[in-house]
């Protein structure tokens, strides 16, 4: 491994420990006078693993299976956070983040949506057995296993809760994300979750300036708001909060009864704990069935007008695809509306394609993202009714309760609960 590499993991792994204080504990912990003491919580460069990935798929198996122990059995904090940074060092710098489960959709994509086009063992797994764990025992591999999700959760040492309405907001980011990568994938224009991925290139040591930038600011900003890749751009949290949402087995807050003290709802920053139904719901459940009713009526027409708004934007869309960004600036070198060519242009200029080619391909392409732009703006236009349908369905708690589907099993709550802290009895 190059110096400058192993440099970096040692300024990423002594950081959590000299800041571990005032990283885990977003407030002082309660003294619950029990007896009871709190965890010390102390494509740039090829793979270097093997090139059929099966070793990596074993690693990433035996991760999951001591996190999923970590999470249910030991419920230790403390296990969590060295599991963080040992998926940090292996899966993101050993390994450069690849094979990585995000990435791994867009291959499973191609193989469904493009003609001819496989999917490796080693990916299929890689995309498989993270959603297999969050279908039982939910999204153990958020908690400590994905490089991407570990790197934030190492730099969250000052993290704020926002409010619930804008971190739904904000979340719709992310499947406008998984809509995006599929529309990449099935016209051809690139697998954009690896393009766009905001900390490979802190993993490979170089990428393109503006994602070098990009993953800067978002970890800046995970110092505060923690986890907003994981939150608001993830494409495989959805897949995999939908698998946690019907988890047979999830964490739970208090090993034994809830006492409703309200501390783990205070310690959580990822608005991950949902509150006991507020009364006045519980008694007039009338007022979210109107909703419902109207949103249903609704979503027809809301889903149309995301099509069509999808349909109009197919032009901008589809200049992601290389094929149409080269036909325009071809178009504009020969009006002489840019007077300096590019690598690009040369190249193309000096191959045997000629400008009224590539136009026609362009156009064809254009084509196809007018279809998947419609599908695009349905698509959104279908989340966001689902989530208003969502909104207006409260379900009936009696305590404080992790949200299946957005919690990541991380255990930042375990230390704040009173019923955590008595002792077991024999």
């Amino acid at each position: 491994m190059k110096p400058r590499a192993l440099t970096l993991i040692a300024a990423l792994l002594l950081l959590p420990v000299t800041l571990c204080a005032a990283a885990e504990m977003r407030f002082p912990p309660p003294d619950f006078q029990t007896g009871y003491s709190l965890p010390d919580l102390n494509p740039d460069t090829p793979p270097t693993a093997s090139s059929n990935g099966v070793p990596d798929a074993i690693v990433l198996f035996i991760a999951l299976s001591i996190t999923t122990w970590l999470v249910f059995k030991s419920r230790s904090r403390r296990g969590l956070f060295i599991m963080t940074i040992f998926s940090l060092g292996y899966f993101g710098f050993y390994r450069t983040g690849c094979i990585c489960p995000v990435g791994s959709t867009q291959n499973v994509m191609a193989a469904v949506l493009v003609p001819d086009v496989g999917v490796s063992v080693a990916v299929l797994s890689f995309f498989v057995m993270p959603l297999l764990f969050s279908l039982f025992f939910g999204r153990v591999f958020c908690a400590s296993v994905c490089p991407l999700g570990a790197m934030q959760e190492l730099v969250a040492i000052a993290p704020i809760r926002i409010s619930p309405a804008l971190d739904r907001a904000l979340g719709l980011g992310r499947y406008l994300y998984l809509g995006l990568a599929v529309l990449g994938v099935a016209t051809g224009a690139g697998f954009f979750i690896c393009r766009w991925d905001p900390f490979v290139g802190i993993y490979r040591m170089g990428h393109s300036y503006g994602m070098l930038l990009a993953g800067v600011v978002i970890l800046v900003l995970g110092v505060f708001v923690a986890r907003p890749y994981c939150r608001f751009l993830c494409p495989y949290g959805i897949l995999l909060g939908w698998m946690s949402k019907f988890s047979k087995w999830h964490l739970d807050i208090p090993p034994s009864p809830c006492v409703s003290c309200r501390l783990c709802e205070n310690s959580c920053p990822y608005n991950a704990i949902d509150m006991p139904t507020p009364q006045h719901l519980v008694q007039d459940p009338k007022i979210g069935k109107r909703r419902v009713r109207l949103l249903v009526l609704a979503s027809p027409f809301m889903i149309a007008l995301g099509a069509a708004a999808g349909y109009l934007m197919h032009e901008p869309l589809s200049r992601m695809h290389p094929t149409v960004e080269m036909s325009e600036r071809i178009a504009l070198e020969d009006l002489g509306a840019i007077t300096v060519d590019n690598l690009e242009s040369r190249t193309f200029r000096a191959a045997k394609q000629t400008t009224a080619e590539l136009h026609a391909e362009a156009i064809s392409i254009r084509g196809r993202f007018k279809t998947g732009g419609a599908w695009l703006g349905g698509f959104m236009a279908l989340i966001i009714c689902l989530k208003l349908v969502g909104l207006s369905t409260v379900p009936k708690l009696d305590v404080y309760t992790p949200h299946k589907e957005t919690c990541f099993s991380c255990g930042r709550c375990y230390p704040y609960c009173p019923v955590e802290a008595v002792p077991k009895r024999a």
